[in-house]
């Protein structure tokens, strides 16, 4: 099912935190009986990574300048924003990156110029490109979207070459199939992955067709932790890729879009027409750029902790948290019946830890990130079940 963002964020409690903590200078924890100060980082089951606001951002741009006099870019050139575009082409493979207001800007970019004259463009049904970005290919490049799989994670690379077959029997005017764009993961449907086998199919058959190929790797790094495959091997069966930053990388905003060095050295143009030549990139520049040093690392950490954290939970009579067919870093959970999610996440608050509620059904979906790292699985454990204890 598609994921409602306004809801989930509301069902986490997050739209809880500036009433909660202002109120709580020093909370007794529990579990060991000591005290937390309110600016303790909050341990988040929900969403990709750590999100910095105000004063924990200037903090975090602070610890990088430490390690790295933080330089500025000047329209995107130059500085921290030249420096992160180096280590992604390092990261990816590719001859160049280019720093980019917005992931839906990067799409849309790339599928137009990949796609140059022709128009018709192949996506998943639930890929962003298709649901989230307010119909951009059509209205501003020109470009007829086809959506394959209805409801679906992915397309097979049979699939796409039976449509591309018959384009020619069910299309009347001959405009051309520009490009093939695949988002993975997808968050549509709970950051459930494409498997690899798939992805090598549908870039064989579209490199055997010069037929040019965009991934929507918003998310890309979740599906590299549990999948295993790395971005470098990823971004090779595409002709561009992008990158968000600020999903788990902490920038306030931003995308990488990496691909060949005559496509991309197009985009600054593009930039400039469509409005995103902003002055000054670089404290987005420089969070990722921070962030991203040992983040494959970090992501390693977070899911063997959750192992250890789930198998004990999964103890509990009557709940149980299990991945999705396919899945990425969200998880599903069923609590135990007749729990009371009001009570249970105000005696999680205390912890500082912050989960969706149980819907009507008494289940929900948590998401693994970095923020477990937090603390020991040991307190995020006894803090779950205390809570559990007194939500019954």
């Amino acid at each position: 099912m598609p994921v409602n963002r306004r809801s989930f964020l509301k069902a986490s409690g997050l739209s809880l935190l500036p009433a909660i903590l202002p109120a709580t200078p020093i909370i007794a924890n529990a579990v060991n009986e000591k005290t937390i100060p309110a600016n303790e980082p909050i341990i988040k089951l929900f969403g990709d990574g750590e999100f910095y606001d105000g004063l924990a951002y200037v903090e975090q741009l602070q610890a990088a300048n430490s390690k790295q006099q933080i330089k500025v870019d000047r329209y995107g050139s130059g500085g921290a924003v030249e420096e992160l575009e180096k280590k992604f082409e390092a990261i990816t493979g590719k001859e160049k990156a280019i720093y980019m207001p917005s992931g839906t800007m990067a799409n849309q970019f790339a599928i137009a110029m990949l796609s140059g004259d022709n128009t018709k463009v192949f996506v998943q049904d639930t890929s962003h490109v298709y649901r989230d970005e307010a119909d951009a290919a059509q209205s501003i490049f020109n470009k007829r979207l086809m959506p394959l799989a209805k409801n679906q994670t992915f397309f097979t690379a049979d699939e796409l070459k039976k449509a591309i077959e018959n384009l020619d029997s069910e299309e009347v005017f001959k405009s051309g199939l520009g490009c093939v764009s695949i988002e993975n993961p997808v968050r549509r449907t709970d950051g459930r992955m494409i498997p690899t086998d798939e992805i090598k199919k549908i870039s064989e058959y579209c490199r055997s067709k010069n037929i040019r190929l965009h991934l929507d790797g918003a998310r890309l790094y979740m599906a590299s932790a549990w999948s295993g495959v790395s971005i470098k091997e990823y971004s090779s069966y595409f002709d561009t890729v992008y990158i968000s930053l600020y999903k788990y990388l902490g920038a306030s905003g931003g995308a990488i879009l990496c691909g060949d060095k005559t496509l991309i050295e197009k985009m600054p143009h593009m930039i400039k027409v469509h409005g995103g030549n902003m002055f000054g990139n670089w404290l987005n520049a420089a969070m990722a750029s921070y962030k991203l040093d040992g983040i494959e690392e970090k992501l390693q950490e977070a899911i063997k902790r959750s192992k250890e954290i789930f198998a004990s939970l999964n103890q509990i009579p009557g709940l149980k948290i299990s991945p999705l067919d396919g899945g990425t870093n969200i998880y599903n959970i069923k609590f135990p019946a007749g729990l009371q999610g009001q009570k249970f996440g105000e005696s999680l608050n205390r912890y500082f830890i912050r989960m969706p509620r149980p819907n009507e059904s008494g289940e929900a979906k948590i998401s693994v990130n970095e923020t477990l790292l937090y603390r020991e699985p040991k307190y995020i454990i006894d803090a779950i079940k205390d809570s559990i204890n007194k939500a019954k």
